[in-house]
């Protein structure tokens, strides 16, 4: 399947950095362009732009129009565009809301890259089904039940397959959530006692999170006998 181009509609300038770093290290995706309001949205949208956008990572809060508005204009003017709201925004009627105007993905602020490239590649499968690449190509193409549930099922996610083996996605959520909430780096030890957890299983969740670039790790000097390592979220991770 093709690269996905995303458009992010964000009016904070430096949260939409922050999801434009993150959309440039999911595999098969790349920015189209950023729009700080709902107006730049609609005119980078509009037919003939140029800008040729697949889905719209989208804000709620906007400085012109609400993020749901700008959902309903886009599927009044009959634009062929997905749409995923990147939001704090958490009541339940706007959740209802933003599902019956077309929104396949609902991604609460503050989130982890791990949530946010699984929601991207829980799209990204959605998006292949509903295109035809898995159906065998003919002059029309039509599709059986199970071509059907195949799509709907890829927008649950991996629910923590592409996991390590032995890793949970709920213990996962909590050490991103523990790294995120503290200033100072910690220790595997320290995170045993915040979280309750054991040394053998910080340090594995630890270790993980380096390897996927979301943590940094370094030795801790001034402690007796070999240094211990301190492991501290990165800078890019969004808030």
């Amino acid at each position: 399947m093709r690269t996905l181009r995303v458009l992010i509609v964000e009016d904070e300038a430096m949260t939409a950095e922050a999801h434009a770093a993150y959309v440039g290290r999911v595999e098969g995706f790349e920015v189209a362009g950023i729009a700080g309001s709902g107006a730049e949205a609609l005119r980078l949208l509009a037919p003939g732009a140029g800008a040729d956008v697949d889905v719209v990572l989208l804000d709620m809060n906007l400085p012109d129009f609400n993020g749901m508005e700008l959902a309903r204009r886009i599927r009044a003017a009959s634009l062929r565009v997905d749409i995923i709201a990147v939001t704090a925004v958490r009541e339940l009627e706007t959740v209802r809301e933003a599902i019956s105007f077309g929104v396949v993905q609902y991604i609460l602020k503050p989130f982890s890259f791990v949530m946010f490239a699984d929601k991207l590649a829980s799209y990204r499968r959605f998006a292949a089904e509903l295109s035809g690449d898995s159906l065998e190509t003919g002059s029309q193409q039509s599709v059986l039940q199970g071509d059907i549930d195949a799509a709907l099922s890829g927008l649950r996610g991996t629910a923590g397959g592409d996991l390590p083996k032995g890793l949970s996605p709920e213990t996962l959520g909590a050490v991103v959530g523990y790294l995120q909430s503290v200033e100072a780096a910690v220790s595997a030890g320290e995170l045993t006692e915040g979280l309750g957890i054991s040394r053998i299983t910080a340090r594995r969740y630890l270790e993980y999170l380096t390897s996927t670039r979301q943590v940094s790790r370094e030795p801790r000097y001034g402690t007796p006998g070999r240094p211990e390592l301190e492991y501290r979220w990165t800078p890019s991770t969004l808030q």
